[in-house]
């Protein structure tokens, strides 16, 4: 299955198929001039996957250099962005080379930063191994490291070249991760889909217990999804591309409070996110009760904790709001919101008052 992400010049295609992290060859020669590629990725991965994926390069005559990075968060730092820049630059990457991000999130932003700057800018190609990276992260050109102040606040946008998504990796996921991925999935139903949304009430205990059929459509309908909002909104200069931010200034608050650590995983901080925008649309007379409840109830279904007191999370809301105020969305001291008028119906509110948040997260701390 190929969906196409349409940006002219640098539109890029997304390839899903089985077993195409072994077979991948074909597609990264044509990025490779000089008949080599720079492949970035953690340990973890590569103890699981990158023997695979080198041998099927080395037997197409390609060769590879390992660049292998120590996985988590903490990987997203200034210090990794400097080490892995100057190891590109050690191995001679040129700006015609592509540089192949082989991993999750972390990875992919990483690299894909990394490439945006080497030699002012050179092409890198997408390999996810995770379902949130499937589905989200590795699609549109988003690439940052955190800083001190927050998740995601230094980076830039930086399209692939290609995307190469291999739902077989997917049964390495411990069921953690795996469940972290599927918050970005649920998202795309909230946001504005009803139907993917029942779907995804019907199908989550399948996707979750590892039915591949489940996860091939559940990933197809996301990229899908994730292409035509690229596609409409590439630079989040209007309010499509920022609905994707659906539960993600709650999560980042969380995210920030934990450390960004493996306390509180993206996709864990991201449902969590999405039942306390639902939750507060709902208290804001914007949204039925009732869906909020069954956003919050499917959440909970799939075993996501939506509880900051049992999380360990439940910090002080003055606190939870400063870390929301280092969102890199704050403009001209405001905040915006995504807030919604039911499922799949969200939508950017840019008049929530930031002491009416604060006071709904002491409710939220303090139940």
């Amino acid at each position: 299955m190929i969906v196409e992400v349409p940006l002219g010049a640098r539109a890029y295609p997304i390839h899903i198929a089985p077993g195409l992290l072994a077979n991948a060859a074909p597609l990264l020669g044509r990025l490779a001039p000089r008949g080599r590629l720079a492949v970035v990725t953690d340990a973890h991965v590569a103890a699981l996957h990158l023997p695979a994926f080198v041998a099927g390069l080395a037997a197409a005559g390609l060769a590879v250099d390992e660049i292998v990075l120590p996985p988590g968060e903490a990987t997203k730092d200034w210090a990794t962005l400097e080490l892995l820049t100057e190891r590109l630059l050690q191995l001679g990457v040129e700006r015609s080379d592509a540089v192949v991000a082989l991993g999750g999130g972390v990875i992919g932003d990483l690299t894909g930063f990394a490439a945006s700057i080497l030699r002012r800018g050179c092409a890198f190609v997408q390999v996810p191994t995770t379902l949130l990276a499937q589905v989200d992260s590795s699609v549109g050109g988003k690439t940052a490291i955190n800083a001190a102040a927050g998740k995601n606040l230094v980076g830039a946008f930086h399209q692939p070249a290609l995307v190469l998504i291999d739902p077989d990796v997917l049964a390495t996921l411990p069921v953690r991760e795996l469940r972290a991925g599927y918050a970005e999935v649920v998202k795309y139903g909230l946001i504005g889909d009803p139907n993917f949304f029942g779907w995804c009430e019907a199908n989550a205990a399948a996707l979750l217990a590892g039915d591949a059929a489940a996860q091939a459509h559940a990933i197809a309908v996301s990229c899908r999804a994730k292409a035509a909002v690229v596609a409409e909104d590439e630079r989040e200069t209007g309010d499509v591309r920022a609905l994707l931010n659906l539960g993600h200034t709650f999560g980042h608050a969380f995210e920030a409070e934990a450390g960004f650590s493996d306390r509180l995983l993206h996709g864990e901080g991201v449902a969590l996110g999405m039942a306390l925008a639902f939750d507060l649309s709902a208290a804001r007379g914007l949204c039925p009760a009732a869906d909020a409840a069954r956003v919050r109830a499917h959440l909970a279904s799939c075993g996501f904790e939506l509880s900051p007191q049992r999380l360990g999370l439940a910090a002080p809301a003055a606190r939870l709001l400063h870390h929301m105020r280092q969102d890199k969305k704050m403009k001209a001291g405001t905040l915006p919101f995504i807030l919604a008028r039911g499922i799949g119906q969200a939508f950017v509110a840019r008049d929530v008052p930031l002491d009416a948040v604060e006071a709904f997260l002491s409710g939220v701390v303090a139940a």
